[in-house]
């Protein structure tokens, strides 16, 4: 596409006809993550300053729009504004992607890592239940409320910002 050339174009840069014609020639798959997973992600890797869990969601909170790691979803990928083929949790990576692979003409099984779902199922909401407990009440509910877009746009039935 003419300006793809062009360092780190963002989509809203283009008018409507242009965004139209170029997403209609793409298969487009979002990669979706319970936010709050997505945050503890973010900590285990040390983005954030602070020793606590409770002090890193606290950095989080207060600096919500600098930093792309855990800005929400919906504000990173615009759902609403681009129409995706495929939404793939994760957590369901190995059976979404095969799925995704087989679609694409590909053989699912001799390309996929070797993923076990149950066990990053279970390693997180342990993971999830330890940390969610450090966090204040206000914190719980300033995060279901930065994240209530993301929330509310796909299926974190299970999260515990859904409460």
């Amino acid at each position: 596409y003419r300006r793809l050339q062009a360092k780190e174009t963002r989509l809203s840069e283009f008018n409507q006809t242009e965004r139209k014609a170029m997403l209609g020639s793409y298969t487009k798959v979002l990669f979706v993550r319970d936010p709050f997973h997505r945050l503890i992600a973010t900590f285990l890797q040390g983005m954030g300053i602070n020793p606590s869990f409770s002090s890193f969601v606290q950095e989080v909170l207060d600096s919500a729009k600098k930093h792309e790691a855990w800005k929400p979803l919906v504000s990173l990928c615009q759902p609403c504004l681009v129409q995706y083929d495929y939404v793939v949790m994760f957590g369901f990576l190995r059976q979404e992607l095969g799925h995704l692979l087989h679609r694409a003409g590909l053989p699912a099984g001799s390309l996929l890592p070797e993923l076990t779902d149950s066990q990053v199922q279970w390693t997180y909401r342990w993971l999830s239940e330890q940390m969610f407990s450090e966090l204040s009440a206000q914190q719980k509910q300033q995060l279901s409320h930065f994240y209530r877009w993301d929330l509310a746009a796909f299926p974190f039935s299970s999260s515990f910002l859904a409460d």
